[in-house]
């Protein structure tokens, strides 16, 4: 769940928009690996040293070693003979961390006097722990007084990163935004166009129902891509502040009358048929739901910008000839701006308080802002989120749907860091619990809202 992707690629066997490869794409396994609970015994154990250990001319980065890796390993092997480098009084030292092994790693050293200097994470709840442990540098004053980082970055995704509006972190890979896919023959064939407003999407239901055509392909059983329905709707209904609120502490938060009215619109939807009967028998990652929409028996699909490489990989024919996207629609009465984004921005690099040189770990970051890292990200088949990346996407695997993406995000005023992974894992497998009733039917909207509010 950049991650961002959360290594989609370690789950799927692809990039976005790249070749196909043999395994699904997990979300909810990348939940568990990504926005992991960090112990308190273990931020407490502090050791003797800083940072990495070793000598002081050396810094160490921990990253999640899947086969995107080997974007971060040439950002390494550039910066280390960059002039920066040289000037910064050091190199930096690639650690690739299975991503199995990931996060327990990651909490286990930052307790130790091996801890990375600099390492890779997913925002949000992922490094709260750490951040309220002391255990991060707080890089808001350092990227507003930089030109490299400030306005190396698209500010949407630098943004969504955050904790209590304080940059931790620096974008390091591409974009997942969550996107509406739709059949095109499909909406051919019915004289149909991508819906841009609410009443306009409940028209096509009407008419896709009365072809007999399921709506919307939805992976019920994974509950996660439930999820996306609920911050869309929340954002369209009051904006990205009513979540916000919530990830900012506040359980009062769930009682805005936005995720109460956003509730009550999906049991709508769940009780006018749009997912169909038996959607939370359905998985996405057992390759379920993405089989329904392929095969034309749903017409629209509501899921993370990695659904393109997942049909790619599945049903070639179609992702190259009949899949469309586009964005969610507007709530004609709500107050959220309907270029807002949601889902996964991207994985970000954080500095450990303790690093023996900050210089040094600063000048790395920079280079994730330049035009050489950001052409290997697309080489790679992700969307990457600088802003010097658009004149770059032409050489993506797919153009139009890069430009796409990057025009999608660039545009948003907000793009709101899926809510399981802004809240952490604890707090987000709990609201995972509550939704899957909701969906199910068995709690109400009401209900739902209460439940959300003594989450603890």
């Amino acid at each position: 769940m950049s991650a961002a992707r959360e290594s989609h690629r370690e789950q799927s066997g692809q990039s976005d928009g790249g070749s196909p490869g043999s395994r699904t794409f997990s979300r909810r396994w990348v939940l568990g690996a990504g926005a992991t609970t960090v112990l308190t015994t273990g931020l407490s154990a502090c050791g003797s040293g800083n940072g990495s250990g070793g000598d002081s001319g050396t810094i160490t980065a921990f990253v999640y070693g899947d086969d995107a890796v080997k974007v971060q390993a040439a950002s390494v092997a550039r910066f280390n003979k960059s002039a920066a480098a040289k000037k910064a009084g050091g190199r930096v030292k690639l650690e690739k961390v299975p991503g199995s092994d990931y996060s327990p790693k990651l909490r286990t050293a930052m307790g130790s006097p091996s801890a990375p200097d600099v390492f890779f994470n997913w925002g949000g709840g992922s490094i709260k722990a750490y951040e309220e442990a002391g255990k991060l540098v707080d890089l808001t004053e350092i990227i507003s007084g930089d030109p490299v980082l400030k306005d190396g970055f698209l500010p949407a995704v630098l943004a969504a990163g955050d904790l209590k509006g304080r940059h931790y972190g620096i974008p390091m890979r591409g974009m997942q935004p969550v996107i509406l896919f739709y059949n095109k023959s499909v909406f051919a064939e019915h004289k149909l166009q991508p819906p841009t407003t609410w009443d306009q999407l409940l028209d096509i239901n009407a008419k896709l129902k009365k072809a007999k055509i399921t709506p919307f392909a939805l992976g019920g059983s994974d509950i996660w891509p439930e999820l996306m329905w609920l911050e869309y709707l929340v954002d369209r209904i009051g904006g990205p502040e009513v979540f916000k609120r919530i990830q900012d502490g506040d359980a009062e938060g769930w009682g805005d009358p936005a995720v109460l009215r956003a509730a009550e619109m999906v049991k709508e939807l769940v009780d006018d048929g749009a997912f169909g009967s038996s959607f939370t028998s359905v998985s996405y990652v057992n390759g379920g739901a993405p089989a329904v929409f392929a095969k034309g028996k749903a017409a629209m699909h509501l899921m993370g910008s990695w659904e393109y490489s997942t049909q790619l990989g599945k049903f070639p024919d179609f992702a190259k000839s009949n899949l469309g996207w586009a964005a969610f629609p507007k709530v004609e009465d709500g107050t959220g701006d309907v270029r807002n984004v949601v889902g996964n921005p991207t994985n970000y690099w954080s500095v450990n308080a303790r690093t023996r040189n900050k210089d040094l770990a600063v000048a790395f970051l920079k280079d994730c802002a330049s035009q050489a890292y950001a052409k290997d990200l697309i080489d790679n088949g992700d969307v990457p989120t600088t802003s010097n990346a658009a004149e770059l996407l032409s050489s993506a695997p797919n153009p139009e749907y890069a430009r796409f993406q990057y025009d999608m995000v660039e545009q948003a005023p907000a793009f709101t860091l899926s809510w399981d992974q802004a809240l952490g894992d604890a707090l987000g497998t709990k609201m995972h619990t509550e939704i899957g009733k909701l969906f199910a039917g068995k709690s109400s909207p009401s209900q739902f809202v209460a439940a959300c509010k003594g989450l603890k």
